[in-house]
């Protein structure tokens, strides 16, 4: 892969300095976004869509004419696996909601949340996920907008790295999507040690999926306090406790040659980190080609 591929860095969502600054519009996000030296934005939808085409157009064109890439996250209420299939099929009908919300967005990503394991076994989730994906395709298979799946942070939601690429295996248009504060919460912080705990991440994607799923991969990045459940709240990278810790991922990132696009999810101050993740991969990436 090439060296010259530059990674990204974005909030998702607006950080509180955004309000702070007298802005109430998130269609005024682009241009603080591009100001503040960052390259992209995501759009959350979590607990639900409330904003109206012509706003999210609005957003779209902003974000276009100050270089910001955009994508968006889906509803939390999703379930690809959940129990009750009228569930199943209203999570479908969110996701088409979300990609015609993207293409206004000009997004190129949406992101959606696999689903629950709580009440099922892990077989029978993957299952049930699966057949949702797969009917998913029936009605959203041409959208050249990337279905992102996201690996998650509780012990008991569907979404292991190992899950979430079993499941991109259902279709091209089906990419991981990286947390990898979720993962570090998920094993008690005990996954991402050193920069080859990163390095075998963009690896096992690249030899399950192909090469073209690493070059730009989608990531999420934030501290996260974790109990033995794994997840338990996202945090600011002034904490000192739980990590994970950035430097070696941008380490692994210059290694890898690659250019992933990191959205920060930090409590409160997701622009700010993302800054500060954005100035040290470049110092990194300075230093390593001295």
């Amino acid at each position: 892969m090439s060296n010259k591929s530059i990674a990204t860095f974005g909030p998702g969502g607006n950080s509180a300095s955004f309000y702070d600054d007298g802005f109430k519009s998130t269609v005024d996000a682009p241009a603080w976004v591009a100001a503040k030296g960052l390259d992209a934005y995501e759009y959350e939808a979590g607990n639900g869509l409330t904003a109206s085409d012509a706003t999210l157009k609005k957003i779209g064109d902003a974000a276009k004419e100050n270089g910001i890439l955009m994508s968006f996250h889906t509803p939390y209420f999703i379930s690809l696996s959940g129990i009750e299939e009228e569930k199943r099929l209203k999570s479908i009908d969110y996701i088409s909601r979300s990609l015609h919300a993207a293409s206004l967005l000009g997004a190129d990503t949406i992101v959606i949340h696999t689903g629950s394991a709580a009440k099922i076994t892990r077989a029978e989730a993957m299952k049930l996920a699966a057949d949702t994906l797969e009917k998913n395709l029936l009605v959203n298979g041409n959208t050249d907008i990337r279905m992102g799946l996201e690996t998650m942070g509780k012990i008991n939601q569907l979404g292991t790295l190992e899950e979430v690429i079993e499941l991109c295996k259902i279709h091209p248009a089906y990419h991981p999507i990286v947390d990898f504060g979720h993962m570090n919460a998920r094993n008690i912080g005990s996954y991402f040690t050193d920069c080859d705990s990163y390095r075998r991440v963009f690896d096992a994607i690249g030899s399950a999926l192909g090469d073209k799923y690493v070059k730009n991969l989608h990531c999420h990045f934030s501290k996260i306090e974790y109990t033995k459940a794994g997840e338990k709240k996202h945090l600011t990278f002034a904490d000192n406790e739980y990590g994970p810790e950035f430097e070696p991922l941008a380490e692994a990132i210059i290694l890898e040659g690659v250019a992933p696009r990191i959205i920060c999810e930090s409590d409160g101050s997701m622009a700010e980190d993302a800054l500060y993740m954005k100035n040290a991969y470049l110092a990194a990436k300075g230093a390593s080609l001295s």
